[in-house]
């Protein structure tokens, strides 16, 4: 077994390597959405359910020498390949459809290597379990996802921070290479007959030898689906609000596959009489987790998440193995959880975003999960009616059924509570509310008009006609942008016009500073907050200066805009929640961005976030650039409608950070860290600036 196990394991760990490390490659060409991992784990999804496929294939259709020669001249195929390299002719322009574009760039940069690493894994199994009398391959599955879960915690820990990305990318080609290397030497050292198929355990209403019927396919293909679909909308919910980087987009997918290699290695760790009822308290703690989210500290919020992922994991997978048939079906068993797993990934990735105004996919996940436990317990809760199957029989019902009633119970809410939404919708990146809202002053109650996305407002703007050319929010003559603004105006050459840029609209708050003459230019990812920006809020239509909305990302446009722009300030604010995309601030983003400003121009840098200490990185990008810094931190205010904020200032404009209104207002960062290494497109690391 060492050969075969050393090979699964090599490849499981190649396989989940590459998703973190192929997602990060590709985030800042599409904006840093948190959908982008959603639409890479639908392409890895549906990847493996074509390797699972060959492998059935080859194992039902060819003979022993066949498939191994099939299986070798493949993978040494794909090794003049190496490395991958993602072409960036792949890149959106403008307000592309990105998911089609995603899809393509995965299939031609990684689509073959992954492919072959999905399937080697049961090819190898079944390699294994053929070619000896009674060998069980299952506890090599327990292996495969020790393999998967070691790449996973590899990444964030031991490879992001300390290879630059073409270093990576070269690493795991070299690894590649050696795991083609050593299924060759399995592939030698096999027999090259099969031995009669293997007497192994079958599932408990399983004869032996008895071919699966359609029900239990349906159960396989069921409970692997509902195991993806709540994966991959836990992810999305917690990434709302965290940034979409692999570190956090791996934390979920961890327990995803504790829960397999707990499930495979030994029936010994599920018990429905432990993980039935986590499950009711699991999903219990997630309706408290989103019915009170804005109160609840991040920590607690994620801990909540996860253990009624967890718990919903092991029943999904706990009953998956308890329907597991004879080593003999073994390849049809892993492409119905295959298919399965695509289905799901479909559901969440694909089509929950084309159906649905907001992130109903996590309850329905929920609702089926719950109604699934309930299905696949029955087969044991049949038996006669003894004193303690009867009181297990009701535990079950009543803590299934509370789960299943608060699950509904929250999906009503959530309709109800969008009745009161002006605007409910949802796209590609993400799911948007505009709504009219009582807003207490010290002068009273006023109406305020809000955008929000997850728990984060985005932009707000009071109704009142005298108070709606106010900037509130985040950008208040207080603020580091505000003042900056206003300190531009009063210079040298008095009230010249200012040309400004901002990369990210909102709903277009920064607009009320325009003045006739000025000119301001916008760059925004999502055109629905365009839409929305100019429909529901009054800041862009109002707006006394010339203005225009650039859709696209913001790096990319200004890197498509040949000619400098000649900014006198521009704002870097295209944080959607406490999400940051990380292409914004590398070394080679600052140097486009004081490309576009004039050379004694201002670039303000919004830095506010509950996860993420982003000072250290600014700081260390300006200082690499030569650039005095200034560091506000506003107070929010009830009467303006402002909110703390957090900016960064960066100019070599003689004298400007020494003006005494923004001198009045900068903070010491004496006590921020020094050692944090600059970021880079090749290079960034968010383990050093987590709070």
């Amino acid at each position: 077994m060492g050969s075969h196990a050393a090979a699964i394991f090599l490849g499981a760990f190649l396989l989940f390597l590459v998703q973190p490390l192929v997602a990060k490659t590709v985030l800042p060409w599409f904006g840093g959405s948190a959908g982008v991992w959603s639409a890479c784990m639908l392409f890895f999804q549906v990847a493996l359910l074509l390797g699972y496929a060959y492998a059935h294939g080859s194992a039902r259709f060819l003979g022993p020498r066949a498939r191994k020669a099939v299986h070798l001249a493949l993978l040494a195929l794909t090794l003049p390949l190496l490395p991958m390299t993602p072409d960036r002719a792949w890149a959106p322009v403008g307000a592309q459809e990105p998911i089609g574009r995603i899809l393509g760039l995965l299939a031609t940069s990684v689509g073959l290597p992954y492919f072959l690493l999905s399937a080697s894994s049961p090819l190898l199994q079944h390699w294994y379990a053929t070619s000896g009398p009674r060998r069980s391959p299952y506890r090599l599955y327990a292996v495969s996802n020790a393999g998967s879960l070691l790449g996973l915690l590899a990444y964030p820990l031991l490879v992001e921070p300390f290879l630059p990305l073409r270093a990576q990318a070269g690493a795991w080609s070299a690894a590649y290479a050696l795991f083609a290397l050593l299924c060759a030497w399995v592939a030698f050292r096999s027999p090259s007959v099969e031995a009669a198929p293997p007497a192994v355990a079958a599932a408990a209403d399983a004869t032996p030898g008895e071919r699966p019927g359609w029900g239990r396919f349906v159960l396989w293909i069921a409970l692997a689906a509902c195991a993806t679909s709540l994966l991959l909308a836990v992810t999305n919910q917690l990434t709302r609000d965290l940034p979409p980087v692999p570190f956090l987009w791996i934390l979920p997918l961890v327990l995803y596959l504790l829960s397999l290699i707990a499930c495979f290695e030994s029936d010994r760790w599920y018990r429905r009489s432990v993980w039935l009822p986590a499950l009711a308290v699991g999903l219990v703690g997630i309706f408290c987790a989103l019915r009170w989210a804005t109160d609840l500290p991040l920590g607690a919020a994620v801990l909540l998440h996860g253990f009624g992922l967890s718990a919903g994991l092991m029943v999904c997978h706990g009953e998956l193995v308890s329907l597991r048939p004879q080593a003999s079906h073994l390849t049809t068993f892993y492409l119905m959880c295959s298919l399965g797993g695509a289905l799901g990934g479909l559901f969440v990735g694909l089509v929950a975003p084309m159906v649905f105004d907001d992130h109903h996919e996590l309850w329905l996940s929920l609702v089926a999960c719950v109604v699934l436990a309930r299905v696949v317990a029955r087969r044991d809760l049949s038996a006669p009616d003894a004193p303690e199957t009867a009181r297990w029989r009701l535990g079950l019902t009543a803590s299934l059924g509370i789960a299943a009633f608060l699950c509904v119970f929250s999906l009503v809410e959530l309709g109800a509570m969008h009745q009161k939404c002006r605007v409910l919708a949802r796209n590609f990146y993400g799911s948007l509310r505009v709504l009219d809202l009582d807003f207490k002053t010290e002068a009273g109650t006023r109406k305020i008009r809000r955008m929000v996305h997850g728990t984060i407002t985005h932009g707000q703007q009071f109704l009142d006609p005298e108070r709606a050319r106010l900037a509130t929010g985040y950008y208040g003559p207080a603020s580091g942008v505000g003042l900056a603004l206003l300190e531009l105006r009063t210079g040298t050459s008095g009230n010249a016009p200012l040309r400004v840029g901002v990369v990210g609209l909102g709903v277009g708050t920064l607009a009320a500073y325009g003045r006739p003459g000025d000119a301001f230019r916008f760059y925004e990812l999502n055109p629905l907050v365009a839409d929305l920006a100019r429909t529901e809020f009054r800041y862009l239509p109002d707006c006394a200066a010339a203005y225009d909305v650039v859709l696209g990302d913001g790096r990319v446009s200004l890197e498509n805009e040949t000619s400098p722009q000649g900014f006198d300030l521009l704002a870097i604010d295209a944080f959607s929640s406490d999400s940051i995309p990380v292409h914004l601030l590398t070394a080679e983003a600052f140097r486009l961005y004081f490309r576009h400003l004039k050379p004694d121009g201002v670039l303000a840098v919004h830095l506010s976030n509950r996860a993420l200490d982003l000072r250290p990185v600014v700081l260390a990008l300006a200082a690499a650039e030569g650039k005095p810094t200034a560091w506000i931190d506003s107070e929010p205010s009830k009467e303006s409608g402002t909110e703390p904020a957090d900016w960064m200032l960066v100019t070599s404009r003689a004298g400007f950070l020494e003006r005494p209104a923004i001198r009045a207002a900068t903070q010491s960062v004496a006590g921020v860290r020094t050692d944090v290494r600059a970021w880079t497109d090749d290079y960034s690391s968010l383990l050093p600036v987590l709070r």
